[in-house]
This record gives structure tokens, C-alpha cells and sequence, in this order.
């Protein structure tokens, strides 16, 4: 129906009106109209606040919308320095408000203030009630986070050499969860300590927002630390586990928690996947200006919490013991989650270069995705990106609209047969150099800091920072022989696996969407309909189960 929207299309909290196609470009400074504050005074509580006085600091678990009705407040980094300034008819806020992260900055009165504090559930709801101003605050939010990213001390502080694989896991963590952060790359003193006099046996050492330090923590203990993620009860029986949350775990989980399924996604990373990471998606159906996969999966998430589906991450799957009326997934920690149907939506993971001394640059010149902090490094860079599909070509056009000298290469004879065609045409129109039937047999540099590239034609190009788009494999080794899967190790469904469903996998109410499945098309879209096609099969076993178990028990009491 015209101007109807469906709360539970995968993202689409409101529809999206943005006034040019960056939204960095965008002031992070924006402001309500009279109804949208009206609208949030029905949800809030007024309150007034002196010159000086702290909204919210940094280290605070938590804190609330903040819609400014009279006067004004500044927003300072850890050093007090100021990073941005609000007045009337402004509010607050990025997307920690959402994710239950702790807050990285400081909210200071600078004039007298009359303001609404909306509490963080309530303004959940809320942003469900009015499209524009849903719209409104979420891409501000996201906005303001990638403008975070950009900042130099904000966000945890990492500690540790460049060459210890717990710091890259670290930092990777970080980039994958687009957590503002900072990394110190301290090197041996001569009294055995690391520069600022950390002993090298507490490296990697985190410092986090409000001064906490942890020693080389695992990934979910920096989560906990952070508030980030669900945590998770030692066993869990819900209706519907997802292993995964990418745009197919996330869309089974909205069309699942909305439909009355006790939902649980578990993701061993960052919420988003691959599609999580993308700087812009242009194909996405509902958006002509195109969506950054930060304000998707944002949008995504909200919604999926909104219903009441609970999402825990870091979480790692271990194993699954298929059962008759519930399956068992095991996880790393030791935690299990008991559940009448198990949908598989673990993505893939990214291919690396099948190079000598690739560690070595990773993270510092060699990259797996083009976000802010990488496209502020690459500015007026000679820049390579390696790959031939749509992820590559997305990311060489954004890099070179920021600024860097980009080449794509690829190995096959033409990037039609990969890449959409209006991808080779925005990579024309932004003057991206395109190398056919080009692969790199060696990378050139010194301490993580890249120089150039040897092809396997022997040519040497100068490049000072890659970006590697070659493809992924599946994230299912942990399944084992539980699930058929085929030569490269991608679930087979429907009757490649010998089941009745499309989407179901060679266990009865085991299910696979997304990229994990083979003969998927790799496409966001398309993963988000897999994933919510898939609760329509959940509710048939489900029915099948409670018919059983009625009989059963007719049959108990007939005898």
C-alpha cells in the first residue's frame, strides 16, 4: 500500500532521506522540528541543567536521548578537547545509545538548559512511531560514530607490538565491531618493558573509556567490559537459535522474534558480516541513494530487539548435537543453547593473499574492508584493491571519491564476468585504473609498511596500502560431519541434501541462509529474504513437534 511502511522489512525503520549521496559530507549537527520534539516529550521527562554540569561522561554504562530545548552543551574527547556543540532544538547521542556500548565522550553544559531525557528502551520504541524522525536520528547516529572512528583517542586503547598475533586479534575485533579505538604500538625498552612502562608479559594491554586496564583479554571479555552483547545464561531453550548475524540471521530474527519465536542470534564477531562492513550498497531494494551497511545493520539490529529477539555476541559455536525435539549448539565459553530449530547463518570468512610476510602488514597497510579510518589513511595514497566481485569494486570507487590514486586488480581476462555493470561504470567515472589478469606473487616494505608489489608477471607496481576482496570461505568447519556440505565446505539444502524444505539441511530442522549456503547468491538482499523465508519452515516443525507431543500424550493417558 502507498506510504505504508512494514516494521518488519530487514532495516527499514523509516525511509531514508539523504541530502546528498555521502553522508560523511553531512553535519553531525542536525536539529527537530517542533512536532518531532513534542512527539519525544510524550516519551520523556523535562529536565533543566547548569553551566558546567555533565550529561553523561566517558566510562558511564549507559545515559539517555537528549533532545535540547533551551540552551546548549558541548561534546569533549578524554583530553577536553572539544569535538562537537549542540543548542536548541538538537539532541545527543550516537549509536552506543542503541548498542548498549559505554560511552566514549563527555556531554558538557555550556549554556543553561531545558532538555527531554528519553530513556534507552523507550526511545527503542519509539523511533517505530515516526518515520522521519527515526530516519532523522539514526542516520545521525551512524554518522556521528564514523566521525568517532576518525578521531584520534577516542574509544579503548590498545597496547602492543605490531608483531603479537593477540594485539591483531584485538585490533581486528575492534574494526569488525567499528569501535572508535586507538592502538600503541610500543616497542621493547632496554629495562624489558614496553614504551610507557608496561611489562611486555601484560601485552597486549586494553585501556578502556573511564581508565579500566584489562591484560590481553579475550574478545568477549572486552565485549563484557565494553557492555556490548547479550550474555548469555550457562543453557538457553528458545524456539529459534541463529548462528550468525548477517543480513540472513538478522532477517530471520525480525521476521522471527515479530512472529512470536523466543529468538536468539549468536555471532562470534561484530553484528553485520560482511554487508556490516560495506561503505555503501547501492542495490539494496527501498534505497536509490543507496545505504551504508553501518546504518543497515543498525537498523536491522533495532528492529530485531524491538520484537525481543536477543542477540549475544562475542559467542563462538563449537558443536552441534542434533536432538529429536531440540538440537544443542555448544559454545566456546562452555555455554549451550538448546533450541527447537537451528538456522545456519555464519557467512564466510575473507580469503588472504597466498603471500609470504602478509601478517606483517595487516592491519596497517594491507586491509579486509574500506571504512573511515582506512579512507582517512589513503587520501592522495597510491592504493591497490584486489579483487573482481562487487565488494571490490564498491570499495575502489568510495576510496577514490576520498581522494586515493586506486587500482583494481583482478585475474580474470574481464571484469564483466564478476562485477555489475554499474560498478564498472562508477569505476570509470572516478578514474579507477583497472589491471586485467593481474595477481601479486610478493609484497615489498618494512616494519607493516607497504612499498609496492611484485605480480606474477614480474612487474612492480607502487602501491602504499591493499585492500584484499578475493572471496571468502564458509565458517563451517565447526559443524564437522554433523550437516552435509559440499567440496568447499557450503551447506547443501533442499534436495542437494535430501530434505523436504528449500532451506532445510540434511538435519530435520537445521536450516542454512545466506552465504554459508551453497548455491547461494551472494547478495544482501538476497540473504536477508533466505533468512526470513526460513521462519515460515521454523513454524512447521514447530507445529509438527507440539502435534507429536499431543498425541503422545493421548496416547499416555488412553494407555
Amino acid at each position: 500500500m502507498q506510504g505504508h511502511i512494514a516494521e518488519n522489512d530487514l532495516g527499514l525503520v523509516g525511509q531514508v532521506s539523504a541530502p546528498n549521496d555521502d553522508p560523511i559530507a553531512v553535519p553531525a549537527t542536525r536539529v527537530l522540528s517542533g512536532s518531532q520534539l513534542a512527539l519525544i516529550a510524550e516519551h520523556g521527562e523535562e529536565r533543566t541543567a547548569e553551566v558546567g554540569e555533565k550529561l553523561y561522561e566517558i566510562g558511564e554504562a549507559s545515559y539517555p536521548f537528549i533532545a535540547i530545548l533551551e540552551g546548549e552543551a558541548a561534546i569533549l574527547d578524554g583530553a577536553g578537547h572539544e569535538i562537537a556543540r549542540h543548542g536548541a532544538n538538537g539532541f545527543l547521542g550516537e549509536i552506543n545509545l542503541l548498542t548498549g556500548q559505554s560511552v566514549f565522550v563527555t556531554a558538557v553544559v555550556t549554556q543553561p538548559m531545558t532538555y527531554i531525557a528519553v530513556e534507552r528502551e523507550e526511545l527503542r520504541g519509539l523511533l517505530f512511531e515516526d518515520p522521519s524522525l527515526s530516519d532523522l536520528i539514526l542516520g545521525t547516529f551512524v554518522e556521528r560514530r564514523e566521525l568517532l572512528q576518525r578521531r584520534h583517542g577516542i574509544g579503548p586503547e590498545i597496547v602492543g607490538p605490531r608483531d603479537s598475533p593477540d594485539t591483531r586479534r584485538l585490533l581486528e575485533f575492534a574494526r569488525r565491531l567499528k569501535l572508535p579505538h586507538t592502538w600503541v604500538d610500543q616497542g621493547v625498552a632496554t629495562d624489558g618493558a614496553a614504551g610507557g612502562g608496561v611489562a611486555m608479559s601484560a601485552m597486549p594491554l586494553v585501556r578502556l573509556p573511564g581508565g579500566v586496564e584489562l591484560h590481553n583479554p579475550s574478545n568477549g571479555e572486552l565485549s563484557r567490559a565494553l557492555g556490548i552483547g547479550l550474555a548469555l545464561a550457562p543453557r538457553e531453550e528458545v524456539d529459534l537459535l541463529i548462528v550468525g548475524g548477517g543480513p540472513a540471521g538478522l532477517g530471520a530474527a525480525v521476521y522471527g522474534a515479530s512472529e512470536g519465536l523466543d529468538t536468539i542470534i549468536v555471532e562470534s564477531s561484530g553484528v553485520g558480516g560482511q554487508a556490516g562492513s560495506s561503505r555503501r550498497i547501492e542495490n539494496y531494494l527501498g534505497f536509490p541513494a543507496g545505504i551504508s551497511g553501518t546504518e543497515l545493520i543498525s537498523r536491522a539490529a533495532t528492529q530485531a530487539r524491538k520484537f525481543h529477539a536477543r542477540i549475544a555476541s562475542p559467542y563462538v559455536a563449537r558443536a552441534l548435537e542434533p536432538g529429536a525435539e531440540r538440537h544443542v549448539v555448544r559454545l566456546e565459553d562452555g555455554n549451550e543453547v538448546a533450541a527447537r530449530a537451528v538456522l545456519l547463518a555464519t557467512g564466510a570468512e575473507y580469503r588472504r593473499l597466498p603471500v609470504g610476510g602478509l601478517e606483517a602488514y595487516e592491519g596497517l597497510s594491507v586491509f579486509y574492508a574500506a571504512g573511515p579510518p582506512e579512507g582517512q589513511l589513503c587520501a592522495a595514497q597510491r592504493v591497490a584493491v584486489v579483487g573482481g566481485g562487487n565488494s571490490a569494486g564498491q570499495a575502489a570507487v568510495w576510496l577514490a571519491r576520498g581522494g586515493a590514486l586506486v587500482s583494481l586488480l583482478h585475474r580474470r581476462a574481464d571484469l564483466r564476468e564478476t562485477m555489475s555493470q554499474y560498478l564498472i561504470n562508477e569505476l570509470e567515472r572516478y578514474g579507477v585504473s583497472v589491471r586485467d589478469r593481474s595477481e601479486v606473487a610478493e609484497l615489498h616494505g618494512e616494519d607493516g609498511r607497504l612499498q609496492g608489489v611484485t605480480l606474477t608477471d614480474g612487474e612492480r607496481l607502487a602501491f602504499s596500502y591493499l585492500f584484499l576482496f578475493l572471496g571468502a570461505k564458509p565458517c563451517t568447519e565447526w559443524l564437522g560431519e554433523v550437516v552435509a556440505r559440499d567440496a568447499d565446505g557450503f551447506v547443501l539444502t533442499g534436495s542437494d541434501a535430501g530434505a523436504d524444505g528449500l532451506l532445510e539441511t540434511s538435519v530435520p530442522g537445521v536450516y542454512a541462509a545466506g552465504d554459508v549456503r551453497a548455491g547461494s547468491i551472494k547478495r544482501c538482499a538476497t540473504a536477508v529474504g533466505e533468512g526470513a523465508a526460513v521462519v515460515r519452515f521454523v513454524h512447521e516443525r514447530i507445529a509438527r513437534l507440539t502435534a507429536q507431543a499431543g498425541e503422545q500424550a493421548s496416547q499416555g493417558a488412553r494407555a
